[in-house]
């Protein structure tokens, strides 16, 4: 069986960094099947801590970054534009907290969703020659590969989030990611869907490798079971822009029968459009955003919670730091748990004491300053 685990997942990083010379294919059925795999593992590592938990993978040796410390981390980050990156960005700061023991210093770059800014933002990190290991969160895909590629013959890369198509970072630090995203809203739609019903698929922008898997596995389930998708809208991740293209395919089909969102932030925006039009609700799936949870149980929604979990933001300081150390981390992918919030598990996430914009898969409750640095209250 462990073969079997390494051998899933170490086609899965062969197929998520391949094709540096080509096209991107963001519709890979290898990769569908692969990330269907992923679902079905037990994660290994310390338990109650799905941010160091793998799925398969194998220890990638580092003994050649090995230096004394305390260390010098630099981030690059794509930005801090949305309230899940503002809860990650959060717990990557409290991570940082919790190793300051082994971290000098950690100097953050904000490229404000900007691809020319992190561009020019990591060439200064390795041109400063004060950085000990680089830690990369990519704006999009293929536009930040050349950089990271650059950065990686100057000192050792974490890339995490976000990919790039390179092998050269020690390892990629993700949930199953996009793909996964995407077989499991689907087919929760496809289950609870009456027959002939109308779904529109909810996007926020196009380019970003985790958000174009989500779409075309989804989709490829939807063209399988024969489910008509009326549209496939780009929302900017905007809750005015959302409500008004749910409103319109109210207004042009009469009823949406189900609401399938790439990235469920805008979620309640969503919701609200069908409650304006004395609509009923829709099957939807949203995310792990509170505001969307607390709506969720209150109205007892048909909907699910896909999680990209804003844990995983912990997992590239850790990894970072034990790679100066000389210690072995997984790599070069490092799947870690995906899980999913559904009416049976609803109630243990609903948490009306932290604010609306936070994600409840922030894996953060044992962080120092739990819960007011999350904006939360005792």
């Amino acid at each position: 069986m462990r073969r079997l685990l390494l051998g899933v997942v170490a086609a899965a990083a062969t197929l998520a960094f391949a094709g540096v010379a080509s096209a991107q294919n963001f519709d890979d059925p290898k990769e569908f099947d692969a990330a269907k795999q992923l679902l079905e593992m037990k994660p290994e590592g310390p338990a109650g801590k799905p941010w160091e938990q793998h799925l398969g993978g194998k220890e990638v040796d580092t003994a050649k970054y090995k230096k004394p410390g305390p260390y010098h981390i630099c981030f690059s980050n794509a930005g801090v534009n949305n309230p899940w990156r503002v809860v990650g960005w959060t717990d990557m700061q409290a991570q940082v907290d919790m190793l300051k023991g082994d971290i000098a210093s950690f100097t953050h770059a904000d490229a404000e969703g900007k691809d020319d800014k992190q561009i020019s933002d990591i060439n200064a990190f390795v041109s400063s020659g004060k950085c000990d290991i680089l830690i990369v969160s990519p704006n999009t895909t293929a536009a930040l590969t050349p950089a990271v590629e650059a950065a990686c013959k100057a000192l050792p890369v974490v890339v995490f989030d976000r990919g790039v198509l390179t092998e050269c970072p020690v390892t990629f630090v993700n949930p199953i990611g996009g793909y996964g995203w995407g077989i499991q809203t689907a087919n929760f739609i496809a289950e609870k869907l009456p027959k002939g019903g109308k779904v529109l698929a909810l996007r926020i922008l196009p380019g970003v490798d985790v958000l174009e898997t989500r779409w075309s596995a989804a989709n490829r389930i939807f063209k399988e079971k024969g489910i008509e998708v009326v549209g496939a809208e780009f929302t900017d991740g905007d809750n005015a822009k959302t409500k008004a293209i749910v409103e319109d395919y109210i207004n042009r089909f009469g009823k949406i029968d189900a609401i399938w969102m790439d990235a469920g932030a805008t979620a309640v925006a969503a919701i609200e459009a069908f409650e304006d039009a004395g609509q009923p609700y829709p099957i939807i799936t949203g995310e792990d955003q509170e505001d969307f949870l607390v709506k969720w149980k209150k109205e007892g929604l048909t909907a699910f919670g896909p999680t990209y979990p804003t844990y995983q933001w912990r997992s590239p300081v850790i990894a970072a730091v034990k790679i100066l150390k000389g210690e072995p981390v997984i790599g070069p992918t490092w799947k870690l748990p995906q899980p999913v919030i559904t009416q049976e598990t609803l109630d243990k996430y609903v948490d009306e004491k932290m604010p609306p914009l936070h994600y409840a898969m922030c894996g953060c409750e044992d962080m120092p300053g739990y819960p007011e640095k999350w904006g939360g209250k005792k």
